[in-house]
């Protein structure tokens, strides 16, 4: 794979130091091995694994990529990227240190991540130290345990370059993408906007899904509940329809027919049928359902999940044992479980649970045929190092993300729960018409846990389902009242974060890798603002999207850009090349720039303001949102005329500890957050701690968090705690 390498002066000055040492000076014969990672937070826990016999250095994620300050790819020579070394980061110092420990090393091992973009990293840095890339020189492991690791540096392999491909073609399109089009949208919408071939696709997701709901023309229903007793204990039925089937109720006049007609009639019971339900357990999880259960569990945003779980992947330390890596690669689609892991969990449940929650055939999870099946679900990577024992040794939100995993994997190896189900029909005739209507009830009893034993974030159907009492066929059924209701239907609600992430999945769109950093980026660049928990899109993201859709129509298409995908699987498969592929994309999307620079040519896209409820206290009007490069604030729509602004009041649930006026959020010219008294010319409090709902028990002052401790503020006061205290019990 041809591309160009810029040595910088520097890196050419060592190297020729290196040659001039050579010929003067024999070295000493190397007694160590080199080991190359990804991450410098796994150093420790490789370390104690390998031993003595081995140097483990780390490249700090990638160690060259393309400029930021131009394009880098030369689209009339064959796409060739070009790839520097940026001094900007300090990646020249660590190339220097890496070369250095080569150079007085055995042998070199490259041990990056174990999907494209760690293969990447493994052939630039190979590249960059003169290493063959078909050398036995790739180790990898999908967890940092003694057996993975050693296992994977007496197995070493070469550098898959299909895999490298396919990484190159993903950053060169999404270059060419990013740095033609931004350009574009500066000139004809607003300077500093940007694009991107994932993230322009993920926001029409929000900006269809928003106009589908403004657009969305409610239909009336009506419900009617029946409540019926018996020995002083009431239950519920709705109604359902006649004999012949479900009856739908759409207005009042409907309704009010209904009950005259139900007016004084008997009721009995005409059906009552006993059945068992199995449900089984989900998978483990996969990259994109964690990222679905921490937001809607855990409360935890996309970024966040990951960034813990690189965490107890890379190791952590834990009470008397060191270092240790709790859970498996947490960037995977596949839902393979170990033959090794699988029997471990077996033991654990059935010594901890009993035999009878174990299942009659261990349990295989089938992948979807577009997953990438090279690494296993994610999982503990040891089943009996339990979330109780490494209470201590993690955060509160190490500890709630690892419980996760770790339940939802223990539960996907156990047996079904049973339930017993209860479904009831109560007949009355209509005193007018003669129908026979019908009422319906259902009552659902866990009869065996199974895995709800230990993983029951679902729907609890037994705690949800309302009792029934003991009822027979001709029994007569005691009504106590009707309870009509109008409903509406409901527009398809927003998406979260965690909803998205699923979407982006469903659809195609992205890779486990890249599903948190798409979500990020959209509301970072304000394309998307978060209204509680639900994802909406501001006025840029709907000019935007309308000025690509109108001008750009594949690269916001959703079939597209998972055919993009497809095609990216290919090439690590083999069965495409980085060229074709290159050469499909950009004639097309040349030609639509093209089109689009005459189509716009002296026009601007105008971003209209969004209106706010709060008036000008100057002139009256009502104020418009603006963003600067400090955030959202508020603004006259009349400017220049009438140029007053006002910061966007946001409160917290604290009170000052020095005048108990309200805590409202504020940001630093750096557009760093933080806390102070409304009161502020009075006051004068502020502080870069969050405040919380907690009170402190010695004086009653709110209490301010900073890291994983509450702390007062209160002159006098000086009472401290953790907020493990607090958390543990919801966290269980």
């Amino acid at each position: 794979m041809a591309t160009k390498t810029t040595e910088t002066a520097a890196e050419k000055k060592t190297t020729a130091k290196k040659t001039t040492a050579k010929k003067t000076k024999v070295a000493a014969k190397p007694t160590k091995n080199l080991l190359i990672i990804e991450s410098p937070n796994k150093i420790k826990s490789i370390k104690k694994i390998l031993g003595s016999k081995y140097e483990v250095l780390s490249s700090k994620g990638h160690i060259r990529d393309l400029p930021s300050s131009r394009l880098g790819v030369d689209v009339e020579n064959n796409f060739e990227p070009e790839y520097i070394v940026s001094r900007k980061d300090g990646k020249s110092a660590v190339l220097k240190e890496l070369k250095a420990a080569a150079a007085a090393s055995k042998h070199v091992y490259l041990a990056t991540d174990p999907d494209r973009e760690g293969e990447a990293i493994a052939w630039h840095l190979a590249t960059l130290l003169g290493l063959d890339p078909q050398d036995n020189i790739r180790v990898t492991f999908n967890e940092v345990t003694k057996s993975a690791v050693i296992a994977g540096v007496e197995n070493p392999k070469g550098i898959n370059m299909n895999r490298v491909s396919a990484q190159q073609a993903r950053r060169v399109l999404d270059r060419i993408v990013g740095y033609k089009l931004s350009p574009f949208l500066w000139k004809k919408v607003k300077t500093g906007l940007s694009a991107g071939r994932v993230q322009s696709v993920a926001t029409k997701l929000i900006v269809d899904r928003e106009r589908e709901i403004e657009a969305f023309d409610p239909e009336e229903y009506w419900t009617l509940e029946a409540v019926f007793a018996k020995a002083n204990k009431e239950w519920v039925a709705n109604f359902f329809g006649t004999t012949d089937g479900k009856l739908p109720i759409n207005s009042k006049e409907e309704m009010d027919k209904l009950l005259s007609d139900l007016d004084g009639t008997a009721y009995s019971i005409s059906s009552v049928k006993k059945t068992e339900r199995v449900r089984q357990p989900n998978p483990p999880f996969t990259t994109s359902s964690l990222q679905q259960e921490a937001s809607a569990r855990l409360n935890m945003r996309p970024q966040r999940a990951m960034s813990i779980a690189q965490n107890l992947y890379e190791g952590i330390d834990v009470k008397g044992r060191g270092a240790v890596g709790l859970i498996t690669y947490m960037r995977t689609d596949s839902l393979r479980v170990s033959d090794e892991a699988r029997i471990s969990a077996e033991n654990f449940i059935k010594e901890t649970y009993g035999a009878n929650f174990y299942p009659a055939q261990p349990r295989v999870f089938k992948t979807r045929a577009s997953a990438q099946d090279a690494h296993e679900a994610i999982r503990p990577t040891d089943v009996t190092l339990t979330p109780a024992i490494l209470r201590e040794s993690l955060t509160t939100e190490q500890y709630r993300l690892y419980k996760m995993i770790w339940e939802r994997f223990v539960a996907s190896q156990m047996a079904a729960a049973l339930y017993q189900g209860t479904s009831v029909d109560v007949s009355a005739k209509g005193k007018n018409s003669g129908t026979e209507y019908i009422f319906r009830a259902s009552d659902s009893k866990l009869v065996f846990p199974g895995f709800t034993a230990v993983y029951n974030y679902g729907d609890d159907e037994e705690k949800s389902s309302k009792r029934l009492p003991e009822l027979a066929i001709g029994d007569p059924a005691d009504l106590r009242k009707l309870e009509p209701e109008q409903k509406f239907t409901q527009p398809p609600s927003r998406y979260t974060e965690g909803s998205l992430v699923k979407a982006l999945e469903e659809y195609g769109i992205g890779r486990p890798s890249t599903f948190a950093t798409i979500v990020g980026t959209i509301i970072e660049r304000r394309y998307v603002e978060k209204d509680g928990k639900l994802l909406r899109p501001t006025s840029l993201g709907n000019v935007t999207t309308d000025v690509l859709t109108e001008n750009f129509s594949n690269i916001v298409d959703i079939a597209f850009t998972a055919g993009m995908e497809s095609e990216l699987d290919e090439i690590e498969e083999g069965n495409k090349s980085y060229l074709d592929t290159m050469n499909g994309f950009y004639g097309g999307f040349a030609e639509d720039l093209s089109a689009a620079e005459k189509k716009l040519d002296g026009v601007r896209v105008e971003v209209p303001d969004e209106e706010s409820d709060v008036i000008c206290d100057k002139c009256g009007s009502k104020m418009v949102y603006k963003v600067s490069r400090f955030g959202r604030f508020l603004a006259c729509p009349n400017y220049p005329t009438c140029k007053n602004t006002k910061s966007i009041i946001v409160e917290t649930e604290g009170n000052c500890p020095i005048c108990g006026g309200k805590i409202i959020v504020r940001r630093s010219k750096a557009g760093k957050t933080y806390y102070a008294c409304e009161k502020a010319n009075e006051c004068g409090f502020m502080t870069w701690d969050m405040p919380t709902k907690e009170k402190c028990p010695q004086c009653g002052s709110t209490l301010f968090r900073k890291f994983n401790r509450l702390y007062c503020q209160k002159d006098g006061c000086g009472y401290e705690g953790k907020v493990e205290r607090k958390q543990t019990e919801e966290a269980k």
